[in-house]
C-alpha cells in the first residue's frame, strides 16, 4: 500500500491541534451544527443530493474503502469527473485519514500510470472505462462498483488526526516541468474557505455556485466541494466541460449567483454568448476568474455580459486556493486585489530584498496552507527557513496594497539580447474590438534569429486578416517601445492550454502555426 513519505508524525496548524479534527468530520459537523442537513449540497444533472446524504454517502465509501485495506496515510488516487462519486470518494478517504489524490480523468493512460506510480497510490477509484488501465497495478474499484457497495456496509467513523496531519494532495498544471503533488492538511481547506469563500465573495446558504473548472484542479476543489460545504451552499456539477452556450442556460436554469471559471473561458463566452444571452445570467452577483492573468478589457467585457463585477485573484496549488483578490466590496482592475488575511505578499528583487511599492519583482506568499511538501518528493525545495514560497508570479504591490501581475518569471522572451514581457503587448493586443485572445512568444526563424510573434485567437471566428494583422502592428508601433512590437501575426482557433486552462507557451515557442518573418 502507497504511503506518503518525508512527513512527520503530525504537523502544528493554526486551526487547531490536537486529535479530533478530521477534515470531512469537521465539514459532517459543520452541516450539522447550522442545521443544513436537511439542504441541498449538490446538483447532479437532475438530482438533488443534500448535506445528510453526502455525509452518509462519504461515511460508507470509507467503509468500502477500509474494506480494501486503505488505512491511514495510504493513497488513494481519485480518477473520477465532477459528480456525487468524486465528492464520496474524495471525502470517504479523507475520513480514513489516508491521502486522496484527484486527477484529470481525461489524461492519458501512459499520464495515468505515471501518476499512479509517482503518488504511490494503493487504491484507484475510477470509471468503468478506465479500469483497464490499471491492470497489474494498484487495486482498483469503479464508481458503479462503489455505489452499489455503499448499501452494502455501514457508515465507519472518522478517523481522529491532527489538522496539521495531511488529508489530499493535488498535482501542479506542469506548464514548465513534471507534476509534482502538493500536500495539504485537514485544516488548510477551513483557512482558505474563511479567507476567500467568507471574506471576498461572502458565500452563503443561499447561493447557487457553478465551477466551469473541474475539481481535480485545486481552484475547482474549492469552488465545487469545500465552499459549498462549509458555507452551506449550493453547488451544480457537471461531469463535462460545458460550451459557454450550455453555460448560459444552466446559469439560467439553477439560478447560478456565483460562477467561477478563467479567464479562457470568459472570453468563450463574450465571443460565443453576446449579445444572445442577455438575461441568462440576470441571477448572478459575482462571477471569480483565476488561474491566468485577466485583463482589463477582457473584465470589462465579461462584466458588461454577465451584469456583475468580475473578480481577479490568485492562487495556486502550493497555496491550495485563493490568497489574494478583489472582492465583493472592492474591486480594483487590472489587478488581483490584495492580500486576504491571513495570507502575507512580498515582492522581492534578484537578492531576495523586498523592492520599493510599484516596482516589479518576484512575488512571494506566506501562509497557513501552504503545501507540506511534494508527495514522492520531499526534498524538493518549497519554502524558505522563514516559510516564504515563491510564485513564480512577476508583480508589483502599489502603497494600497493592490497587486498588479506583469506575467511569469518563466514567461520572459529574450529578443535580440533583450528580456521581454510578454504581459505588456497581451494587454495592448487584447483590448482590440477584433481580438478575443492574444498570446506573445519569441519564435527562432530558420537562420537562429528570435522574433516576437502574437498569436491571436479572433472576436469573430475566421475573421483575421492581413488587414487585421496590420492594424494590430500598427497598434503596437503606435504604443510600445520598438523591440515590443511583434514582427508577425499568427490567427488562430485557440491558444494551446493545459486541462486546468494555463497557457503552454512552449507549443507557441516552436513555432507550430504560421511562418517567422
Amino acid at each position: 500500500m502507497g504511503r506518503l513519505t518525508g512527513a512527520p508524525a503530525s504537523w502544528a496548524h493554526p486551526v487547531a491541534t490536537g486529535a479530533g479534527h478530521n477534515l470531512a468530520a469537521t465539514i459532517e459537523a459543520t452541516a450539522r451544527t447550522q442545521g443544513w442537513g436537511a439542504r441541498t449540497a449538490f446538483l447532479v444533472d437532475a438530482t438533488a443530493v443534500s448535506h445528510d446524504e453526502v455525509h452518509d454517502g462519504a461515511a460508507r465509501a470509507a467503509a468500502v474503502l477500509a474494506g480494501l485495506g486503505v488505512g491511514c496515510g495510504d493513497v488513494v488516487l481519485i480518477v473520477l469527473p465532477d459528480g456525487i462519486e468524486f465528492v464520496w470518494s474524495f471525502l470517504g478517504a479523507v475520513r480514513l485519514g489516508a491521502l486522496a489524490v484527484p486527477v484529470n480523468p481525461e489524461l492519458t493512460t501512459d499520464d495515468h500510470l505515471c501518476l499512479a506510480q509517482d503518488s504511490g497510490a494503493g487504491v484507484v477509484v475510477c470509471s468503468d472505462e478506465l479500469r483497464s488501465r490499471f491492470d497489474g497495478g494498484p487495486q482498483v474499484v469503479t464508481a458503479p462498483e462503489l455505489l452499489r457497495s455503499l448499501a452494502l456496509v455501514s457508515p465507519h467513523p472518522a478517523v481522529p488526526v491532527d489538522a496539521g496531519a495531511p488529508a489530499y494532495a493535488q498535482y501542479t498544471s506542469g506548464t514548465t516541468g513534471a507534476p509534482k503533488a502538493a500536500v495539504h492538511r485537514h485544516g488548510d481547506p477551513l483557512v482558505y474557505t474563511r479567507a476567500f469563500a467568507h471574506g471576498a465573495i461572502t458565500l452563503a446558504p443561499d447561493d447557487v455556485v457553478h465551477s466551469v473548472s473541474k475539481m481535480y484542479f485545486a481552484y475547482g476543489l474549492g469552488n465545487s466541494l469545500f465552499f459549498p460545504l462549509l458555507c452551506g451552499a449550493r453547488a451544480v456539477l457537471l461531469a463535462l466541460r460545458p460550451r459557454p452556450a450550455e453555460t448560459a442556460a444552466l446559469v439560467e436554469r439553477h439560478q447560478v449567483s456565483v460562477l467561477f471559471a478563467v479567464p479562457t473561458f470568459y472570453a468563450n463566452l463574450v465571443r460565443e454568448c453576446a449579445p444572445a444571452a442577455d438575461g441568462a445570467f440576470g441571477s448572478v452577483r459575482v462571477a471569480v476568474s483565476a488561474g491566468e492573468r485577466l485583463t482589463t478589457d477582457l473584465a470589462t467585457r465579461a462584466s458588461r455580459l454577465l451584469g456583475c463585477p468580475v473578480l481577479d485573484g490568485l492562487g495556486s496549488t502550493e497555496v491550495g486556493q485563493t490568497f489574494a483578490s478583489n472582492t465583493a466590496d472592492t474591486v480594483r482592475p487590472g489587478t488581483v486585489g490584495r492580500a486576504l488575511p491571513p495570507y502575507e505578499l512580498a515582492v522581492c528583487g534578484r537578492d531576495a530584498t523586498a523592492v520599493a511599492p510599484g516596482e516589479v519583482g518576484a512575488l512571494w506568499v506566506r501562509g497557513p496552507t501552504v503545501l507540506l511538501e511534494y508527495l514522492g518528493h520531499p526534498d524538493a525545495a518549497t519554502t524558505d527557513d522563514e516559510g516564504w514560497l515563491r510564485t513564480e508570479d512577476l508583480a508589483s504591490v502599489g502603497t494600497d496594497g493592490f497587486v498588479q501581475l506583469h506575467g511569469r518569471a518563466d514567461d520572459m522572451e529574450m529578443v535580440g539580447g533583450i528580456s521581454v514581457a510578454p504581459a505588456e503587448i497581451e494587454e495592448l493586443l487584447g483590448g482590440h474590438d477584433a481580438v478575443s485572445e492574444v498570446a506573445v512568444v519569441a519564435v527562432t526563424n530558420a537562420d537562429g534569429a528570435s522574433r516576437l510573434r502574437a498569436f491571436v485567437v479572433p472576436a469573430a471566428p475566421g475573421s483575421g486578416d492581413d488587414s487585421l494583422a496590420d492594424e494590430l502592428t500598427a497598434l503596437a508601433r503606435a504604443r510600445l517601445a520598438p523591440f515590443k512590437v511583434p514582427r508577425s501575426v499568427a490567427f488562430v482557433d485557440g491558444l494551446p492550454r493545459t486541462p486546468t486552462g494555463k497557457l503552454r507557451r512552449f507549443v507557441l515557442r516552436s513555432g507550430a502555426a504560421g511562418s517567422v518573418e
